[in-house]
């Protein structure tokens, strides 16, 4: 068999753009369902992954801007359903998938979304029991972040209003739904926790609706800034049977908006009840208190030193007259033993004093310049002035001559 020549063959660019043409006019729309695989999204913000079935794949994308409105997070081995159109990659010469609507198969999309976010915020402890706290017994000051305009401040207004008229009440307003709502409502979360002087309280609420009308409590900033929040955090969203990720990361979770003024804010009645129980135990705890002081009181005043109180004193009086006086006769004795040693050595100095020596006729020789004493002949001069100290007065001479008394 032999194979005629075409006047001129195509290029492979060429017989790519005619399957393009082709494919893209044939599928301009197709529903695909498959399970995902080799699921990635760099950071160009496009989602790359794999449909696959049990006997075929396909490659398909989900550009930045569909990816960014995704209630979900694609992930590998999750069953979808997918919407868009057949697209040529001439590079590769391959075929792919752009995805413009994806919904998880049996499963809606906030469904899986909750599901996801609630998994992962769970794992980081944001629900742990031991993170709650318990309301304050006592509110001055709530704070309330809800819609000015919706029924759940009128309802949590009127039961607060019928408990308890000593707390302040500020309504911090945002919107509980839409687009926009879960950013301004974590703000204002952080906003009220920078308050100078905060409230004692803080009430997150909004009234029933479906799981759309309720999302915004189901995003990640609300969540976050409840979990972070300094001060004490009621929620209350939504219906009884409504429990969204708000709830589970606030400290106290409130079935209904009037369930939240409850919590907040004692009954005035039953206070009144309490304050008039704690009179009471206080005048008893007094009155006992009041009944032992007087008991001893009563014991000490039945003291001997209480009845006859200046005994005492008259007694240590006389015992120190007493130690005076014999302070008194102790210090006289003293004073004659001293005087009379002190007059015995007055006559033993006496008796050894130069003085009585020279009233026996001696007497004392030193020259007059220097008065030094003049104890040998040698130690003087003819011409020296010599001061002689009698018993009574001196003397005053000159030396004439000298006579050492040595032998020759």
């Amino acid at each position: 068999m032999q194979w005629s020549e075409p006047e001129r063959p195509l290029s492979v660019s060429e017989l790519t753009g005619e399957i393009k043409e082709q494919l893209e006019t044939r599928f301009p729309a197709v529903w695909v369902v498959g399970e995902i695989s080799d699921f990635a999204r760099p950071r160009s913000g496009h989602c790359y992954l794999t449909l696959k079935d049990d006997r075929a794949q396909i490659r398909a994308v989900i550009w930045r801007g569909t990816a960014e409105r995704l209630k979900f997070t694609p992930e590998d081995g999750l069953e979808v359903v997918c919407q868009g159109e057949i697209d040529v990659y001439p590079p590769r010469g391959s075929y792919q998938l752009v995805i413009r609507q994806i919904t998880p198969k049996g499963l809606g999309a906030l469904e899986l979304a909750l599901r996801q976010l609630r998994q992962k915020l769970a794992a980081e402890g944001l629900f742990e029991p031991e993170r709650k706290r318990p309301p304050p017994e006592m509110v001055r000051r709530v704070a309330v972040v809800t819609s000015q305009t919706g029924a759940a401040i009128r309802d949590f207004l009127q039961v607060l209003s019928r408990r308890w008229r000593g707390a302040e009440v500020l309504v911090v307003p945002v919107p509980v739904q839409g687009e926009g709502a879960a950013e301004k409502i974590a703000q204002a979360i952080r906003t009220v926790n920078r308050f100078p002087e905060p409230p004692d309280c803080l009430v997150v609420t909004r009234g029933g609706g479906s799981l759309e009308d309720l999302w915004a409590f189901n995003e990640e900033p609300v969540v976050r800034a409840i979990a972070e929040s300094r001060i004490v955090v009621v929620s209350a969203i939504g219906h009884e049977i409504d429990v969204t990720l708000a709830d589970l990361a606030a400290d106290v979770r409130a079935a209904t908006p009037s369930e939240a003024a409850e919590l907040v804010a004692p009954e005035s009645l039953e206070m009144r009840t309490r304050l008039e129980g704690l009179g009471r135990r206080m005048e008893t705890i007094v009155r006992h208190q009041i009944a032992q002081a007087g008991a001893r009181v009563e014991t000490v005043a039945s003291r001997r030193v209480f009845r006859r109180p200046l005994e005492t004193v008259q007694l240590w009086s006389r015992r120190l007259d007493e130690t005076g006086m014999r302070l008194d006769r102790m210090i006289g004795r003293r004073v004659s033993e001293s005087g009379r040693r002190l007059e015995a050595i007055a006559g033993h100095l006496e008796s050894l004093s130069p003085l009585s020596v020279l009233a026996r006729g001696y007497s004392l020789t030193s020259r007059e310049e220097d008065r030094h004493l003049i104890c040998d002949a040698k130690e003087v001069s003819p011409g020296d002035r010599i001061v002689t100290r009698l018993a009574q007065g001196e003397v005053t001479s000159r030396v004439e001559e000298v006579e050492t008394g040595d032998e020759s």
